[in-house]
This record gives structure tokens, sequence and C-alpha cells, in this order.
């Protein structure tokens, strides 16, 4: 048996409507794990749903809003009604509602922010974990980003809610570890989804991009969904508290 394979498994992918979180689903689906697509639009989740289903997969939908704490209950629970149990999490949903300097940054948008991108994945952890703790298994995955890691003239609101999602990492990791879950993070650089059009669609900056890479590109959707299954599956046994950089090589070498 190869030791990417999920069969058997139960993953919860949020924000998986469209590019990374759609990427995940269906490389999860691939592996053998029974995927329940969630996003904030149920007929965006039925459509990715449905390509799984034409493959061979198995994956439900289930419509909820991270910023909707009852919402997020909703879908644990309605993922448990539909495959009894949940084995892997995947928070990928987030919002990037500001884009420019700090200096014009409301209270309200990134109080919004920061209850979007890392209270949600507080909360989806105190609904799954319990449950991944009585079996001795699990995997608890965040997407971040690279930009953790950097500074930003224009999505810096972003980058902090990221860059406390590392922290939120290490410490569910190090409460949670004992039952032998698994918590990570992966940080993307630069891809190629509807998120990020705004940067990737900018010639200027995905020139930028595509020069600092060491592999001299942006990245696709598919990048990251590989990396999300190598966690969640036995391959990534005994990888825990950890940041994984899927940049081209862009944090690695510089930008050179």
């Amino acid at each position: 048996m190869s030791m990417f394979d999920l069969t058997g498994k139960v993953a919860v992918v949020t924000g998986g409507s469209r590019g990374i979180g759609r990427s995940i689903c269906e490389r999860m689906a691939e592996q053998g794990a029974k995927v329940i697509v969630s996003s904030r639009k149920l007929p965006a989740c039925e459509e990715v749903v449905a390509g799984i289903k034409a493959k061979g997969g198995e994956a439900a939908a289930v419509a909820a809003s991270i910023s909707d704490k009852a919402q997020l209950e909703n879908l644990v629970a309605q993922a448990r009604k539909i495959y009894g149990r949940i084995d892997i999490m995947v928070c990928n949903a987030a919002s990037n509602p500001y884009f420019g300097p700090l200096t014009g940054l409301k209270d309200e948008v990134f109080a919004k922010i920061m209850q979007n991108n890392v209270l949600s994945n507080l909360w989806l952890a105190n609904m799954v974990c319990p449950e991944m703790a009585e079996r001795k298994d699990g995997a608890f995955i965040i997407v971040s980003s690279i930009g953790a890691l950097t500074a930003s003239l224009h999505i810096a609101a972003y980058n902090i809610s990221k860059a406390a999602d590392l922290s939120l990492v290490k410490s569910l990791a190090a409460e949670w570890g004992k039952h032998n879950i698994r918590v990570n993070a992966i940080a993307p650089g630069l891809i190629k989804t509807d998120f990020a059009k705004a940067l990737w669609d900018n010639p200027t900056i995905r020139a930028s991009a595509e020069n600092k890479a060491a592999l001299k590109r942006i990245g696709d959707p598919d990048d990251i969904g590989g990396v999300a299954v190598f966690l969640a599956s036995k391959a990534g046994a005994f990888v825990t508290a950890q940041m994984i950089v899927a940049d081209g090589g862009v944090i690695g070498t510089g930008g050179e």
C-alpha cells in the first residue's frame, strides 16, 4: 500500500470549491479519502463533488462560512452525520478584504481578518481534535502563506493573520501531539488562484514574483494539493508543528 494512501479516511476542507482548496479536495479523493467540500456557496461545492464522483471518488458538499461559528459547528456535525468521523481537517478558507498600507486599515476590518483567518481555525481545532484524540490519530492542516514570513506594503494585515496561524499550529501541535494528532501549516507562495488574482494578474507583481522564485514561475493549485496529501497521510506521520514552504524557492534563495 502506498504511504500516501488515504483510503478509509474522512477529510473536511474549508474553502474547498476553488483554487488551492479544490486541489486539496481532488488530490485527497484520488488517494481514497472521503471528502467534505465546504465553502460559502453550496453550488460551487457541489460542482467539485460532481467532478470527484465522476472520477470514482467519494465526496459531499456542506456550505459554511468561516466567519460564523454556528455554521462551522454545523459543518462538523454534518460531516460526522454523512461519513461518521473526521480524520483530516484542512483549514484553507481565508479572507483578505483590504489591499493597502496599515495606516489606512480600519479596526473592524483587521478584526474581521483575524477572526476569519485565525480564530476560525482555533474553533475548528477545538471541534475536531477531541474526536481524533479518542482514536489516537488525526491530521490538522492550516494553509498559511509565505506572507507570514515577509513584509508587505499591500497585504500586511493578511500577512499578520498568517503569521499568527504559524504560532497557532505550534501550540496546537504541542497540545494534541500526545494523542498522535499532527498539526502543520502549508505556506504557499504566489499561486494562480482567483483569491490571489489581484497579485498575479498584475504584470509587474507577477514578473517580480517569477524573478524571485528559483523555479522562475508562480505556482498552480496542484503544487499545494500534493503537499496536503503528504501531511495527511502515513508519509507525514512524523511531521508536526511544522510549516512547509511551497513557493518555488522564493524564501530559500532570497530571490537572487
